[in-house]
């Protein structure tokens, strides 16, 4: 088995699929990239037996269809160092021996069976959806930072994906806040529901390309299944029931602040200097059109305010937050300004952008913090 390959074009390939690998590994064979060779062809995969990605690129002089095993470390931390130059590949099926050869020199690393390689789940009974890469990316970029790192509550570490005819609606919670987030312009052939873990859709963050390509979204019961003419993706789904994420947000908050984010974000930035670093909490008091903000450690005698203008329609309130979770949903939002409802002291406020796309809903949901006396 042989092919030529240019190195940057090998590496930017292997980069986009190693994140799978895990660090820590029970088998030797999952520190491995997979080789296949069919014609002209190499697919290129790597797993870490709950997700699997896979990737397919061209390679010129390709003599002899084959499959081996190459330890991902060693390959990536060669063509990183490596100029952009074309190289040779020649693999020994018999002895599992593969020669690299370049212009400045030549290189030899023992590979694994491809038969010890872990086998992609079948998908068998699927459901099927297409929507764009762009849109993929979208509602992962506004979901993920909110995904819970409690393993105790399984359901809640991933990003929940609710289908319906008339869209998709994508949630995420760590019982502090909660982040929903619908397309409006996709449609799904059934109305369903599955929870996807935050390792998989971080890597199709990092994979996936900006723009309008088609992408089929397929899955079962226990795997999702992502697939471009490049690239494909399978992940097991998180077998756990999302909690009623409806029931947290409150129906009624009539009072509406609106102010301008980046103004926002760097005035919680300034102040929460001063909060104690256990709460991070920052008060929130609106009097008419004016927002002051202010932080205290008293163990440091430390302490922040400022002042801001804004526009708001209610009765005068004084609301605190964790500012490190505010500012993270700001500025997970596009848009000049944002809307904040409330309702009392003691009810979650709600953030949404004044501008967004027409097939686009953006909710995110802060619980506030006791108002220290």
């Amino acid at each position: 088995m042989r092919f030529i390959v240019t190195s940057t074009a090998l590496l930017k390939n292997l980069q986009q699929i190693g994140g799978v690998i895990s660090a820590n590994t029970v088998l030797s064979v999952l520190e491995d990239f997979l080789f296949e060779l069919k014609g002209n062809t190499l697919t290129l995969t790597a797993t870490d037996l709950e997700t699997m990605m896979r990737v397919q690129m061209d390679v010129n002089d390709a003599q002899g269809d084959g499959r081996i095993c190459i330890p991902s470390k060693i390959l990536t931390d060669y063509l990183k160092n490596l100029p952009e130059q074309p190289i040779t590949f020649n693999v020994n099926l018999q002895d599992l021996s593969i020669e690299m050869s370049s212009d400045v020199g030549k290189y030899k690393i023992g590979g694994e069976k491809a038969d010890d390689f872990p086998k992609e789940p079948a998908p068998g009974e699927t459901t099927s959806f297409n929507m764009s890469s762009i849109a993929l990316i979208e509602s992962i970029n506004n979901t993920l930072f909110a995904v819970s790192n409690d393993t105790l509550r399984p359901a809640m570490t991933g990003v929940y994906f609710e289908l319906s005819k008339n869209g998709i609606t994508f949630v995420s919670t760590d019982a502090h806040r909660l982040v929903q987030y619908g397309k409006t312009d996709i449609s799904c052939p059934v109305q369903d529901g599955f929870v996807v873990p935050k390792k998989p859709l971080q890597q199709l963050k990092a994979t996936l390309s900006a723009d309008d390509t088609q992408l089929q979204v397929s899955y079962n019961s226990s795997h999702l299944f992502v697939t471009s003419n490049k690239m494909s993706m399978s992940c097991r789904l998180i077998d756990a029931k999302f909690p009623d994420y409806k029931a947290v947000i409150p129906k009624d908050n009539p009072y509406r602040l609106t102010i301008s984010r980046t103004d926002f974000v760097s005035a919680l930035r300034r102040v929460s200097i001063f909060a104690n670093k256990t709460t991070n909490q920052v008060v929130l008091e609106i009097k008419g059109n004016s927002l002051e903000l202010s932080a205290q450690d008293i163990d440091f005698s430390y302490e922040g305010k400022e002042t801001l203008n804004c526009q708001y329609s209610g009765e005068d309130m004084k609301i605190a937050f964790n500012a490190k979770l505010m500012v993270e949903m700001l500025n997970n939002m596009t848009g000049a300004d944002v809307q904040l409802e409330l309702s009392t002291p003691t009810r979650a406020g709600i953030f949404r952008p004044i501008e967004k796309a027409d097939t686009e809903e953006v909710l995110m949901l802060l619980m506030p913090l006791m108002v220290g006396v």
